[in-house]
């Protein structure tokens, strides 16, 4: 939690004003998910700066064109959320665990984006997320969920992803982006202020016609293997590019 100590520090007198405006766009008396949007777009990058953090994303152009799709990455920690803050050009919505909802800062954002807090231990509960989530991206709304239902402990590597995590836009019959996150564990996870850089890579949609005879669990592996797969490409593309140089 140490860049999120500096990054507070360094923005102490925006911070209010940031606060003010992300809960007034989440309030329901003025503004809208764009605006709401934006304003933790615009927060997030000035957070990013601060705490040094350098966000390199690529394959933008693979976002659907038309809005109402899924984008489902592998989650490393709670950085995460503030790389698709600032690289994502159209609004979301994120799913995220009951138990932080009422955190200061991540309640406001919450609020602005229209996210949706969920019990993964309240089956019913659950079941009503999945049916909001289904209705709203039919509606046009883009969302965000975290297939593997917690983060990695393991920095790039994946847990398993959860079928059930896709039944929404299995019913809404929306495109799926799987999304590859790499080192998003670093800014808030390690004990350090030095730069650090994480790159996302938004890879091809998956269509309805693609995954329609599919079980959710085989979606699930499928996400899973096509975000793994990126990682693996780009570790080894950085490694390869350190170690050029290193030679020169």
């Amino acid at each position: 939690m140490t860049r999120i100590a500096m990054m507070v520090a360094r923005l102490f007198l925006k911070v209010p004003y940031y606060l003010y405006k992300i809960s007034k766009a989440g309030s329901g008396k003025a503004g809208s998910l764009e605006e709401g949007y934006a304003w933790c777009k615009y927060a997030t990058i000035k957070a990013n700066r601060a705490g040094k953090v350098t966000i390199i994303s690529s394959g933008i152009e693979n976002l659907p064109k038309k809005n109402g799709f899924v984008m489902f990455p592998n989650h490393q920690g709670l950085y995460d959320m503030l790389a698709f803050l600032e690289s994502c050009p159209v609004p979301f919505s994120f799913v995220i665990k009951k138990e932080v909802k009422d955190i200061i800062l991540l309640k406001q954002v919450i609020a602005a984006t229209k996210s949706i807090p969920i019990n993964r231990e309240d089956l019913r509960q659950s079941m009503q997320v999945i049916q909001t989530i289904t209705e709203e991206v039919k509606k046009g709304r883009n969302f965000l969920i975290f297939a593997e239902g917690t983060r990695s402990k393991e920095g790039n590597k994946l847990l398993d992803f959860k079928g059930g995590s896709f039944k929404s836009a299995v019913k809404a019959k929306c495109p799926i982006v799987p999304c590859a996150l790499i080192d998003a564990y670093k800014p808030f996870d390690e004990a350090s202020i030095k730069p650090v850089t994480v790159r996302l890579q938004y890879l091809p949609a998956i269509y309805y016609d693609e995954y329609k005879d599919m079980k959710t669990t085989e979606i699930a592996e499928e996400v899973k293997s096509r975000i793994e797969t990126a990682i693996f490409q780009q570790l080894e593309e950085i490694t390869k590019n350190l170690d050029l140089a290193k030679s020169n």
